[in-house]
């Protein structure tokens, strides 16, 4: 299987949230989804991957994720990072820096870091996967994407200037 060749695109977040259908995948959705799915190759024991926006927005899924459960998956992470975030303010340091959060449940694990600027990478593994290789290869998925997981944070409607 040979992979994409040259960097990915500075405008990944936008290609991605642009994306019509949950079918129709961009040139930089499909890079990073790829690398995406090269992480759970690597990984024994990782069944999904999903990168998110800090406001729970899914922004790109591994295949094995179906529409419906990305968007709870994503959901879900970002209530973990967000309530990992207020434990940080609260028991920390008092910067509400939250580097990774996990969740074990009954048939597998949750784990989330941060990757890139408002923007979080979520694995689901099997109960029995090696917590210190997924760390390694999370954080190792986040260095090669750099700046291309950023997710700039939304802005809401009344905060933008009317024109009439």
């Amino acid at each position: 299987m040979t992979g994409p060749t040259g960097p990915i695109g500075s405008t990944a977040t936008a290609a991605i949230a642009a994306s019509a259908s949950p079918t129709t995948y961009s040139s930089t959705e499909e890079k990073l989804t790829w690398l995406m799915q090269g992480m759970l190759a690597r990984t024994p024991g990782a069944r999904h991957a999903l990168v998110l926006s800090r406001d729970g927005l899914k922004l790109c899924r591994t295949p094995e994720l179906s529409v419906d459960q990305a968007d709870q998956l994503a959901a879900i992470a970002a209530g973990i990072q967000s309530l990992s975030h207020g434990a940080s303010m609260e028991f920390g340091d008092g910067t509400g820096g939250v580097r990774s959060a996990m969740a074990e449940f009954y048939g597998g694990v949750l784990f989330i870091v941060e990757a890139g600027e408002g923007a979080h990478l979520a694995l689901v593994t099997a109960e029995e996967a090696d917590p210190g290789l997924i760390g390694h290869n999370m954080a190792e998925l986040v260095e090669q994407l750099g700046d291309h997981l950023s997710s700039q944070p939304r802005t809401s409607l009344s905060a933008q200037p009317r024109t009439s």
